[in-house]
């Protein structure tokens, strides 16, 4: 279970690593735009150095994550499980305050929350045997 948790955590981790990418590299391109709802190029100016900070709130959850992974791998088992349980945790929580903020966001919530919470459940589960 240890490692179906970790595993878990990793798809977080590059979730979170691709939402970094779009809010502080790509904000501006039409991609971007459709994806986070943003009609205009006007629009995506206007909060793009928002977007650029939130991305590395991202970018620094998934390395809290992945550093948490790599430390469990070699045996650094409690400070590692502790770096992945606070970057995960703080993933689903970040969830929850995007899904409570618009309830039409269920899908990027989820997709922002689930894996994460897997891999809490997973790992608690593994460590606690």
């Amino acid at each position: 279970m240890v490692v179906a948790g970790l595993v878990f955590a990793a798809v977080a981790a590059l979730i979170h690593l691709y939402i970094f990418v779009m809010e502080s590299l790509t904000w501006t391109s039409a991609r971007t735009r459709a994806t986070f709802g943003i009609r205009s190029l006007e629009e995506a100016q206007t909060t793009k150095a928002m977007a650029f900070n939130q991305g590395f709130y991202n970018l620094f959850l998934a390395v809290a994550a992945l550093l948490g992974i790599v430390l469990v791998a070699a045996g650094i088992t409690v400070v590692g499980a502790t770096l992945v349980f606070v970057g995960t945790g703080s993933m689903v929580a970040a969830g929850l305050v995007l899904l409570l903020s618009n309830r039409r966001m269920l899908r990027p919530a989820a997709i922002q929350a689930v894996p994460p919470l897997i891999a809490i459940i997973l790992l608690a589960l593994g460590l606690a045997v």
